[in-house]
């Protein structure tokens, strides 16, 4: 499967690059005509063409909000069929016009598989840019199948014979269905400290109830066991419920020409998160997060022509964290991790992703149509087991399209294709991945 991965990755980026293949001034040509082109034509978007509206300047009205309301209609593994709606917002605050964009998105899903996912997540630039806030509020009614910790295989794959608080003998190509509710309260504040530089405080809730161990049935002669189950009662959590509640110190660097579409500039966030008990957490343990991304443009005309990069990793440094709350893939901040694997696929104690996307434009003039080609890593430790980091590594790759929907604030509508290893993803979603 690996080599049919690559084997992928290589046609795509074949047909990306298409135009290289020719003559040396034949290809030349092509591009440098096709780059002209669409460097004389002026950006649009979808509505542009739907409404026949005038052009209008690319800037954003200080004060004025806009909302891209879209319904949702997707499907994936986990959640089934998704009826909803999504709305990407951007705004400005404040008539300072060095201010940046402020960016957000809400989210409200009802699946096939009885799921409710809604979420709300902002990042706020205050006037001149002197605070940034970012927020994440979420509450799932949510069904998934988990598959244990780490990324390795487990030679023994039995677990018919497993005792309870102890997670050997797990196969972590197995599926352990589950149901939960769970509850998010993550708000950051940031200063300026200088140019780019933030520090802050953060506050972070977590609460996990009504857990189900589908899977589970400890009066069966068989007697089956769970990762989760094992894991809970060997770290001492309660299996059926638990909450994390903590505080977290946060620096970002950011030079991005814009949060929600960047053509250039750095992103690099660390957080070190530590839970406490006086704070309403079931034990105390902290982690550490930290994120880089950057944008490379390939030409000075077509700033949309670009090579993205993005890798972070999540680790957990003292204590100990209820299994729901560990990182993987699909449950970062953007819950865009992991395309071509489903979601929740893999989880650790200690998680470390990267992906990158050749992002290129298809309009030859309006630039409503653009494509990505991306391919990913993940590796995640499963600490009982003895799985190191790194010591196993699970490729992913695919294609999309990006439609452009707010010209003024950049927005796309995403639609992606994922393959991994024996997996595969369909994903629709507005705003970049990353």
């Amino acid at each position: 499967m690996t080599q049919t991965i690559f084997r992928y990755i290589f046609i795509f980026i074949s047909l990306g690059f298409v135009n290289f293949s020719c003559g040396q001034d034949t290809g030349t040509r092509l591009i440098h005509d096709s780059l002209t082109t669409i460097a004389d034509c002026p950006q649009k978007d979808i509505f542009d063409i739907l409404t026949k509206q005038k052009l209008l300047a690319p800037e954003i009205p200080s004060r004025k909000v806009r909302a891209i309301i879209l319904p949702l209609i997707a499907y994936s593994p986990v959640t089934g069929l998704q009826l909803g709606a999504g709305s990407s917002l951007s705004w400005t605050i404040g008539r300072n016009p060095l201010t940046n964009l402020s960016a957000g998105s809400v989210q409200l899903l009802w699946t096939t598989e009885r799921q409710l996912i809604s979420y709300i997540r902002t990042s706020m630039f205050f006037n001149e840019n002197k605070w940034f806030l970012q927020t994440d509020w979420r509450w799932y009614i949510f069904r998934m199948p988990t598959y244990g910790l780490g990324t390795g295989p487990k030679a023994d794959n039995t677990n018919a014979s497993v005792d309870p608080g102890s997670e050997d003998g797990f196969d972590n190509n197995s599926k352990f269905p589950m149901r939960y509710n769970w509850v998010r309260l993550h708000n950051v504040l940031l200063g300026k400290v200088s140019g780019n530089f933030y520090v802050g405080l953060g506050y972070h809730l977590d609460y996990y109830y009504d857990i189900h161990d589908d899977a589970l049935n400890l009066d069966s002669a068989s007697f089956n066991m769970t990762p989760h189950y094992a894991y809970s009662l060997l770290h001492k959590f309660n299996p059926k419920t638990y909450t994390t509640s903590g505080m977290s110190i946060n620096f970002v660097f950011d030079s991005r020409d814009n949060i929600i579409n960047a053509y250039k500039g750095i992103y690099v966030n660390i957080n070190y998160l530590a839970n406490f008990t006086f704070l309403g957490s079931d034990q105390a343990g902290s982690h550490l997060w930290t994120e880089f991304r950057t944008y490379v443009g390939l030409s000075k005309r077509v700033p949309r022509h670009l090579l993205a990069f993005r890798v972070f990793g999540n680790f957990q440094v003292s204590g100990t964290m209820p299994y729901l709350n560990l990182m993987s893939n699909g449950f970062d901040p953007l819950n865009s991790s992991g395309r071509g694997y489903a979601q929740g696929r893999w989880r650790g104690e200690d998680f470390v992703y990267g992906e990158t996307e050749y992002r290129f434009p298809i309009s030859r003039c309006t630039r409503i149509l653009g494509g990505v080609l991306f391919a990913n890593f993940t590796t995640a430790s499963g600490r009982d087991m003895h799985v190191p980091l790194f010591g196993f590594i699970k490729p992913g790759c695919g294609f999309g399209i990006r439609i452009m929907v707010g010209k003024h604030d950049r927005t796309n509508l995403l639609i992606d294709f994922g393959l991994g290893q024996l997996s595969h993803g369909f994903y629709l979603q507005a705003q970049e991945v990353f």
